[in-house]
């Protein structure tokens, strides 16, 4: 469960694009008003937050932290850059710091959806799963969200934690109308429905979710258990085979490899 930022930079590059055309003359005859100091201030911490997030995919967490600070020396209501740094607080395990930086881009944006989901997501990670519900359902209610299965699938995951299952295939399923192609709603649903001993289901999900080319050792591992329960060989062995290949030092590929007697 991730937060909810994979809008950030994309977003912010196409607003610098844009305020890039903003035009800052001024006086008799200019075709717009001049570019007031409010703005310019905004535009700064657009610019050091999307840099921030160019330095963390690089590696470069130092780097990211300066121009997060600085972007909000800029401007600290600039909603982004509280949440890329509560991102960054959480990834080097400040988790103090990471809950003030999601609970003040609640506070800037007490209905937006991305805000509130990753918020949510947060508290159920550090194991206020109860509190967490509240604020995916906030999020849930943003009519302007552009990702609400998040928000649905990460409800579900903390449902789980509950021991919800039924209310959690329910929001997996809301998650995977929204978008069918959803990765961790189908491996989700797949775990579900094998651990409730219903394979034919889970083998539904776990060949939907493979019919995406996606690949990770758990996916396969459990496409294994679930073809192996429903004594398909030939199913079983092709992603046993795959696992061993591709990730032949995953814990996943040792605990199904036979281990030879010691001699």
């Amino acid at each position: 469960m991730r937060p909810d930022v994979r809008w950030l930079l994309a977003g912010l590059l196409s607003g610098l694009l844009l305020a890039g055309c903003v035009t800052t003359t001024s006086g008799p005859g200019a075709p717009y008003p001049s570019t007031s100091a409010i703005q310019k201030a905004r535009e700064a911490a657009q610019i050091h937050t999307a840099l921030a997030q160019q330095y963390m995919l690089h590696g470069d967490l130092k780097g990211a932290m300066k121009k997060l600070h600085l972007a909000l020396k800029f401007d600290d209501q600039y909603v982004p850059a509280h949440t890329v740094l509560a991102v960054l607080y959480e990834r080097i395990r400040e988790y103090g710091k990471a809950e003030q930086q999601y609970r003040r881009a609640v506070q800037l944006e007490p209905r937006g959806g991305s805000v509130n989901n990753n918020l949510g997501a947060f508290l159920c990670r550090t194991g206020r799963v109860k509190v967490s519900l509240q604020y995916f359902e906030k999020a849930k209610k943003d009519p302007f969200y552009q990702t609400p299965y998040v928000a649905y699938g990460n409800e579900a995951t903390c449902q789980l934690k509950l021991g919800k299952t039924g209310l959690a295939i329910q929001n997996f399923r809301m998650a995977l109308s929204m978008k069918p192609d959803y990765v961790d709603g189908l491996y989700q649903m797949a775990n579900i429905y094998y651990k409730k001993g219903d394979a034919f289901r889970a083998s539904a999900f776990i060949q939907r979710l493979n019919s995406l080319k996606h690949s990770s050792p758990q996916a396969l591992k459990l496409g294994y258990l679930i073809e192996v329960r429903l004594s398909d060989k030939e199913a079983a062995q092709g992603y046993l085979s795959r696992l061993r290949i591709q990730f032949p030092k995953s814990e996943q590929a040792r605990s199904l490899t036979p281990k030879t007697p010691s001699q």
